[in-house]
């Protein structure tokens, strides 16, 4: 829709079946004339309304970020709502706020055309039924997505505005990731609450209380996490990673290139063809499997992964830079290069070091000094 792909996950259909058997209960007290089949019709035209909500609710999300210029990739509906992904962040803090706010104000109005409806309606129908549960759920999504946590809406809009008070985004998100946390324990302990109150006859609406509670919980840790790592994305610096290479034409036997790469100290060899321009990097892994005997006899090309041409970085990014450059164009090696010239390679682990120095702590690193390569 408006060129936004729409997608309904699969687990969806467990949400359909089960707010259709236990919606039938509620219909059979407010209309005991209906019976059987009709009975689950009225539950699962309550689904279809549900579904048709928060769609809207996303697209409202989705509409507003395209109207700033923000892709998106698309809408998913699932089983515990949906969620729209967009290609990059909001520029700005006042962006940020409004596309958060979107689905929230379209969930309003939403919920406002129930009630309406409900004053239009005559009590007991299914139409005054169906109005009052649309209201009702409308509202109820309304209310609880500007809950001030991440990832809910309003967790979105609360980073806007420490974003746009303290000028540091990750700040911001790690602020917004701590409240969702305190959302998440408060969900689990109002659907405690009721299933308490309920004398423990409400398990359902425990254990989805108890997911929701559990989803944002996670969803507010990867913020934190996410937030911290932004903070360090200015100690980025290509020059600063740079590891040496030493390079050996195609065709040259392993233990060759792992002398030369020894008796240069390289950190890495790269594989280039006569024109001296860069094939593939060995593959650190495949030449220790290879023993030392039949390394005279392979070909270095044999445990070279080949290279990316546009994975390259000038020596000279930094910080969000590299990011982008990163994000661009996935993969495990960088070619640093400077008017055409190599100046060696920098590996996705190196960036993931600088931004989450536990890395280190949980990945061991030796260097092996027989073949003169890292590994």
């Amino acid at each position: 829709m408006f060129g936004i792909p729409v997608y309904l996950s699969p687990s969806w259909i467990i949400l359909a079946v089960l707010v259709t058997v236990i919606y039938s209960d509620i219909v059979r007290e407010a209309l005991p004339e209906l019976t059987g089949p009709l009975v689950y019709a009225v539950s699962f035209t309550f689904v279809i309304s549900l579904c048709l909500s928060v769609f809207l609710h996303e697209l409202g999300h989705a509409l507003t970020s395209l109207k700033f210029g923000i892709r998106v990739k698309g809408i998913t509906l699932e089983m515990l709502g949906g969620y729209t992904e967009m290609e990059e962040e909001a520029p700005r803090p006042g962006i940020e706020a409004l596309v958060a706010l979107a689905g929230p104000a379209v969930s309003a109005v939403l919920g406002a055309v129930g009630v309406g409806l409900l004053i239009a309606l005559d009590s007991p129908s299914i139409a005054y039924e169906l109005a009052f549960q649309f209201a009702v759920s409308n509202i109820i999504v309304a209310i609880f997505n500007v809950l001030p946590g991440l990832p809910l809406d309003g967790g979105r809009a609360l980073r806007a505005a420490v974003w746009a008070a303290a000028k540091d985004r990750h700040l911001a998100t790690r602020v917004a990731g701590w409240t969702g946390r305190v959302v998440a324990v408060l969900t689990l302990a109002g659907g405690l609450a009721l299933f308490l109150a309920s004398r423990g006859t409400n398990i359902v609406s425990l254990l989805f209380t108890g997911m929701v509670g559990m989803v944002l919980w996670a969803g507010a840790s990867q913020a934190i996490r996410i937030g911290r790592l932004g903070g360090r994305v200015h100690l980025l610096a290509v020059r600063k990673l740079i590891r040496p290479l030493t390079s050996v034409p195609t065709g040259t036997p392993l233990s060759e290139a792992l002398r030369r790469a020894e008796d240069h100290a390289a950190q890495g060899v790269l594989v280039v063809d006569g024109a001296d321009r860069p094939l593939s990097l060995l593959h650190a892994h495949a030449a220790r499997s290879v023993p030392e005997h039949r390394r005279p006899w392979i070909s270095v090309d044999s445990v070279s992964r080949d290279l990316n041409p546009r994975a390259a970085l000038s020596p000279e990014m930094h910080g969000e830079e590299v990011i982008t450059a990163v994000r661009a164009n996935p993969s495990t090696e960088y070619l640093v290069m400077a008017e055409g010239v190599v100046l060696g390679v920098v590996t996705a682990a190196d960036i993931a070091e600088v931004l989450d120095p536990r890395t280190i702590r949980s990945r061991p690193k030796t260097t092996n000094t027989r073949n003169g390569v890292n590994t």
